[in-house]
């Protein structure tokens, strides 16, 4: 049975998610909100577990139309976005064969990659998408939308890799998103230092009970520090992000791990009628600590793979917990928030909201054109 908790609908944001609308929304400060969406239509399934992960998936009964759109990964294999480090070649061509001049800033940089878009949709980037080659593997910083025709972007990054800073200047899809720890550091910490931390210790929780109390005690993390350690020495000496957690490299089983859950989530979530998933909450334990929720569920379809590679490996770096959480827990991680909040916006393509309460984080991610949508809404329990 699927839980059918959550009609009533608490979070503004995600209602807005369900049915594909943007809706009057002011957080913080003892603000108000005001929906123009059915929040019937939104709930959660039953939780997917396996060994200390728990993924509850996010149902809804409407979808915004996302086809308009293109990841990060997608654009990159298809030519229609080039990478480069800032510094570097100092032209490219457009699709159409037009020379596009890239600014330059004194020589390439750890923090800062140049991106354009050549082709003839917008391209989402959302925080953690890892690009590879450059000088070094780098993380994107923040969710953003990238409009077609839009002159070349110095695009903010983290690296991944410490240990590299040689070879080409160009960068490929990886098809991977770094896990909620380091991803955590780079969305809200946004220090590099942090980020680099967050790679070689695995995870960066302190882990809590949803009452705030410590929870009893756990088995280690089959992806200890140790472990990481021996990865960078055997496998990973730069410090690649990509080789140092892979199971080859740690003799950690992500990916027997990871197919597990997919097959546990397809059953969970297979034969649905007039529903469709377009999102997850994530707990490890007893601890609900994330939540990614797209406007449709194709979009979260083309994400989900790397998506779920992330949380099993957070799950795998943390103690193993036989606490765990529950509907309500994931229900009430989802509360609308009341605390600081920011705003950035770029005319006609994107805006982007954050709002921070106490541990606790939301990032919202909302297209203008060609349509109005909510494309993404990412929840966070901060490790530290």
């Amino acid at each position: 049975m699927w839980q059918t908790a959550l009609v009533g609908w608490r979070v503004a944001g995600a209602a807005m998610l369900a049915a594909g609308l943007v809706a009057a929304v002011v957080f913080g400060g003892g603000g108000t909100s005001q929906e123009r969406a059915d929040a019937g239509s939104w709930r959660l399934g039953d939780p997917v577990r396996y060994e200390n992960l728990s993924i509850f998936p996010v149902l809804s009964r409407a979808a915004a139309d996302t086809s308009a759109f293109l990841t990060l990964d997608e654009a990159l294999r298809s030519g229609d976005v080039v990478v480069t480090e800032s510094g570097g070649d100092a032209m490219q061509r457009s699709r159409d064969g037009r020379p596009v001049a890239i600014p330059q800033s004194g020589g390439p940089q750890v923090n800062q990659l140049v991106l354009i878009n050549r082709g003839k949709r917008p391209v989402i980037l959302l925080a953690g998408e890892l690009v590879s080659g450059g000088k070094q593997d780098r993380i994107v910083a923040k969710d953003r939308i990238v409009p077609p025709g839009a002159p070349p972007l110095s695009l903010d990054v983290f690296c991944v890799e410490h240990g590299r800073w040689s070879s080409g200047s160009k960068f490929e899809a990886s098809n991977l998103m770094v896990h909620p720890s380091v991803r955590e550091q780079a969305a809200v910490e946004q220090e590099q230092s942090k980020v680099w931390d967050a790679v070689r210790s695995g995870t960066t929780s302190q882990a809590v009970t949803v009452t705030g109390e410590a929870p009893a005690a756990a088995a280690a993390p089959p992806l200890s520090p140790s472990r990481i350690a021996g990865a960078m020495r055997s496998a990973a000496p730069t410090e690649a992000y990509a080789k140092l957690y892979s199971s080859a490299a740690t003799g950690v089983p992500v990916d027997s791990f990871v197919d597990e859950v997919q097959k546990r989530f397809e059953k969970a979530t297979s034969g649905l009628k007039d529903e469709q998933v377009v999102g997850v909450v994530v707990a490890y334990g007893g601890e609900v600590a994330w939540s990614d929720i797209f406007a449709s569920e194709s979009l979260f379809d083309r994400y989900w793979p790397k998506l779920l590679r992330s949380y099993v490996i957070e799950a795998l770096a943390r103690p193993q917990w036989k606490e765990v959480a529950t509907s309500e827990d994931a229900l009430d991680f989802l509360r609308a928030l009341k605390g600081r909040e920011t705003s950035e916006s770029e005319p006609g393509a994107y805006r982007w909201n954050q709002v921070e309460e106490g541990r606790y984080v939301e990032i919202r991610l909302e297209a203008l054109r060609p349509a109005e949508i909510t494309l993404h809404w990412l929840r966070i329990h901060r490790t530290n």
